[in-house]
């Protein structure tokens, strides 16, 4: 061979053994590689493995807490020496209801011609009356028997008027200190937020008012205070408030105490809440409006805007 050839032959032989090595120190670093793999593999296993129980043990801990709370939550937020008012059907509470006009009325009867002499309703204006359960007139006239304390006029006092549709409710009592003195030394609560204030809502005042008894044995009410077990601590300072025949409805109504007590309790919900009805056809109006919203949207989408989406451009 030539010289030249031979020294070319040589070299790629020795090229080729270098590529060998090369494939052979890969081969092995692989092999390498893949055992301390495995074995990095294996120990997070058995890491995980060790680990797998505490991680259980404190998830179920959690699970476990979470539970007894949900369940001790409502037993932390009522009183262990009160019993809980039963729920009732009112009438206003489903989706579509709206407030009973004739139970309002007859609720506010009663509050005026029982509750009034302790309880005021400072937060309900007489207008809001109108249109609800009486006619304009009606409350005018209502209003022409009462006296309101306004002023003061140009020398500088105050002076007294007939009411006028603007007016809110009086207050029995010139002060706190006035209410005190004269319920033995409790304050009679104000009527107008009541069923917001007290959890149960309309349940715990239906109940109250309905769950005036003589004290069981063993139990002992100081002089002054009356027995209901759904009052907290079961001494209450408000005598029982209805009585048989205690108000005469105008429309004719048997007056029986569970009659009262449910139309002053339907009256004092509407008190609390005298938006309650056209809040409720606004939410049926918007979810009518935005099913047509919803349903015309997605006819666009398939029919119309579906069309645009998948069409094919082609330019020549």
């Amino acid at each position: 061979f030539c010289p030249r050839v031979l020294s070319s032959c040589v070299g790629s032989l020795r090229l080729g053994e270098s590529n060998m090595a090369l494939r052979r120190a890969l081969s092995v670093g692989a092999r390498t590689l893949g055992q301390n793999g495995t074995r990095a593999m294996s120990t997070v296993a058995s890491t995980a493995e060790e680990k797998a129980p505490l991680g259980i043990s404190l998830a179920a801990g959690a699970a476990a807490a979470g539970f007894v709370f949900a369940a001790t939550q409502e037993k932390a937020s009522c009183n262990d020496d009160a019993l809980q008012p039963p729920h009732y059907p009112w009438s206003h509470k489903g989706v579509f209801n709206a407030f009973d006009a004739s139970a309002i009325r007859r609720g506010h009867q009663v509050y005026q011609q029982v509750c009034a002499s302790c309880h005021g309703m400072r937060r309900v204006a007489y207008r809001t009356l109108v249109g609800v359960c009486y006619t304009e007139a009606e409350v005018k006239e209502m209003l022409s028997e009462m006296e309101f304390t306004d002023g003061p006029n140009d020398e500088g006092e105050m002076f007294q008027r007939p009411g006028k549709l603007t007016d809110y409710m009086l207050s029995p009592y010139a002060n706190e200190e006035a209410a005190r003195a004269a319920n033995g030394g409790a304050v009679p609560p104000d009527l107008s937020l009541m069923v917001k204030a007290r959890p149960r809502a309309e349940d715990y005042i239906f109940a109250l008012l309905n769950g005036y008894t003589e004290p069981p044995t063993g139990v002992s009410i100081r002089e002054g205070l009356h027995y209901n077990p759904y009052f907290p601590g079961g001494a209450i300072a408000m005598a029982k408030p209805l009585n048989e025949g205690v108000v005469e409805y105008d429309d004719g109504t048997e007056a029986s105490e569970t009659q009262m007590a449910k139309d002053v309790v339907c009256y004092l919900a509407w008190a609390a809440e005298p938006e309650h009805d056209e809040r409720k056809k606004m939410g049926i109006k918007w979810l009518t409006a935005l099913s047509v919203a919803i349903a015309g949207a997605a006819y666009f989408k398939r029919f119309k805007w579906n069309l645009l989406k998948n069409r094919k451009i082609e330019f020549f």
